[in-house]
């Protein structure tokens, strides 16, 4: 850690110098990753939306993302951070998918992943829609004795199949739980709320060892409660984080492909992401923003403080198990 407390981090271009409306649209305006010599976190791109079921034009959330993201700033007051100084940040631009083969795009993105992965360093990715978490989640996997997940989302997504096909946004946790790659009885979702296919459905999620909390829940108990609950169930862990920003409210996240009335606010779910600090974070994905249905841009700019949240948590993270962090 000695080495890594000397280098000098490259961070955001100075807003005072050039104006947050001009210059490249990278995350947050961080430097590509050719920019510079090695990173710790990389924000990718994943234009990805072939698997919805309903809206599509997830495809465009991450440029929309980039977009709302120039108004962030370097320090963090809610989890006294430094993401931007206290670890290398860069943005890997955008993973190819093939657009018209989804189990063609899931090798391209799994692949790209794992490059990106390689050196035991972190992403978080910017979607499209949730079809993507499994390529992520395979990679994730990779080299971890196990792997849990908490999932951010109004719909369960571990539907078997639409119209015979396997890989949608309706299905990543169903092949997630069938390829291993899930730990039993780790797992949780949060938000979930509406109409589903039959009694079913839930049945066999708790068959793949998912915990359920609902929108209900959370105003029955409370932000800090389900945060308690998380982390009795998750332990230890290594953790994935996969927010879909379904889970909020459509006043709060109107441009996404399956809406459902009677979510979480994201000043909620803002929360319920800090009391995840001093976990073993090591992956994390923000998906289903769709911005030809966004309004003002509400649901990118709150997709992309899902982001920077998750970037002060590996920040804290980082800095609690260096010897002074970076400079």
């Amino acid at each position: 850690m000695a080495e890594k407390s000397k280098r000098q981090v490259k961070g955001p271009v100075d807003a005072m110098v050039v104006p947050r409306y001009s210059g490249f649209s990278t995350f947050a305006r961080l430097p590509r990753i050719d920019e510079v010599d090695s990173f710790d976190v990389a924000v990718v791109g994943v234009p990805f939306d072939s698997g919805t079921t309903y809206r599509p034009g997830a495809r465009f959330g991450p440029s929309a993302i980039r977009q709302a993201s120039r108004l962030l700033r370097r320090y963090d007051p809610s989890l006294e951070t430094q993401p931007f100084t206290w670890q290398q940040v860069v943005d890997a631009g955008d993973i190819t998918c093939n657009p018209f083969d989804i189990e063609t795009a899931i090798a391209q993105i799994q692949a790209a992943a794992l490059e990106l992965r390689k050196g035991n360093h972190r992403l978080i990715a910017i979607g499209g829609d949730h079809t993507i978490a499994l390529p992520l989640l395979r990679a994730t996997r990779a080299g971890l004795d196990s792997l849990a997940v908490l999932h951010f989302d109004a719909h369960l997504d571990t539907w078997d199949t639409y119209f015979g096909a396997r890989f949608t946004h309706g299905s990543p946790f169903r092949r997630a739980f069938e390829e291993g790659l899930l730990a039993v009885g780790k797992n949780v979702h949060v938000g979930t709320r509406g109409p589903i296919y039959s009694r079913e459905d839930l049945d066999d999620d708790a068959r793949f060892g998912f915990k359920v909390i609902t929108s209900d829940d959370l105003d029955d108990l409370g932000a800090a409660e389900i945060v308690k609950q998380i982390r009795h169930r998750v332990g230890e862990t290594p953790l994935y984080v996969s927010i879909d920003v379904d889970v909020m409210d459509p006043s709060h996240a109107p441009g996404t492909g399956t809406p459902e009335a009677g979510g979480i606010t994201s000043r909620e779910l803002l929360k319920m992401l800090r009391g995840l600090a001093g976990m073993n974070i090591v992956g994390a994905d923000v998906v289903e923003v769709a911005p030809a249905y966004d309004h003002a841009e509400i649901t990118s700019l709150a997709a992309a403080h899902m982001v920077y949240c998750l970037l002060s948590l590996f920040a804290k993270e980082a800095r609690g198990h260096s010897d002074g962090g970076v400079s």
